[in-house]
């Protein structure tokens, strides 16, 4: 298990941001924009990012501080104009500091949270931040909504066969041609996350876990998960991918191993916290 100085969130590691919901009177002239269109954000030629908010741009959401600059964050309702041009997030890792990668993904959040619950989902009324919390509340019938986060639980599941230790990856069809992780999947209501792990790994491959031990967490904003990794050990069956979840399943040697997640993903760390760092991305 890591501890915390290795979690990857913009509110540790000496990351510099703090969060707010009391914005300010002014927007500071060295004010940093985290600017949205869809998943992209929008950045300069440098990938640095706007201290100025793009007039075609609208739902301002004050976001905090950034190592004392604040920072905002909006969405753009027009073109992006040159010299900025528009970076899907998750393609920015490794490509921008650590910092701005991770603040990213919590203003694509907010940002999002903020634009669909504009309007309160039992009324319909207009709804209104809230200056003391991160919540939008219904004036109308006193609904209160929160951004939401949808948790998901990850195993990478282990064996030894004939003394070799091997790993259980598993192809998403959404994945990279070539490329496996650890099972993952979502919590459901009324089930703890350890529930979630054991049913998840049964339903998607047939198998049966033991020895869960719970490994770390990484906020995951693609738009709105919490993942929660987990190791656990082979306790039976035989692999049975379930159709239209698994693409495939199999046993690894962990000297053999298929093309990986990237390191902005904790399934990478997650892997490599057993068989030792891989090269490559």
């Amino acid at each position: 298990m890591t501890g915390p100085e290795s979690t990857s969130d913009p509110f540790s590691n000496g990351h510099g941001f703090l969060p707010s919901t009391q914005a300010p009177a002014e927007v500071a002239p060295d004010a940093l924009w985290l600017v949205f269109s869809g998943d992209k954000v929008l950045l300069g030629p440098e990938l640095g990012l706007p201290n100025q908010r793009p007039g075609d741009s609208e739902g301002a959401v004050y976001l905090g501080q950034q190592s004392g600059r604040q920072v905002w964050g909006a969405r753009l309702v027009g073109e992006a104009a040159q010299p900025f041009g528009l970076h899907r997030l998750r393609g920015l890792y490794g490509r921008v500091p650590d910092w701005l990668w991770l603040l990213g993904g919590y203003a694509y959040q907010i940002a999002e949270w903020d634009r669909t619950h504009r309007f309160c989902g039992n009324c319909g009324a207009h709804t209104l931040p809230d200056a003391a919390e991160r919540v939008r509340r219904c004036p109308a019938c006193g609904l209160s909504v929160y951004p939401r986060l949808a948790p998901a639980v990850m195993v990478l599941l282990t064996r030894r066969q004939e003394g070799r230790l091997q790993l259980l990856l598993c192809r998403s069809p959404q994945f990279p041609a070539g490329m496996y992780s650890a099972n993952a999947g979502f919590v459901e209501p009324g089930e703890s996350v350890e529930h979630a792990a054991h049913r998840e790994m049964l339903e998607e491959t047939n198998l049966d876990i033991a020895n869960l031990r719970y490994f770390d967490s990484q906020p995951w904003p693609f738009p709105h998960s919490l993942m929660l990794a987990y190791s656990a050990e082979y306790a039976g069956g035989e692999i049975i991918p379930q159709p239209g979840e698994i693409e495939d399943a199999r046993w690894f040697d962990e000297a053999d191993l298929p093309a990986l997640p990237g390191r902005a993903s904790i399934a990478r760390r997650l892997i490599e916290s057993v068989v030792g760092p891989r090269a490559g991305d």
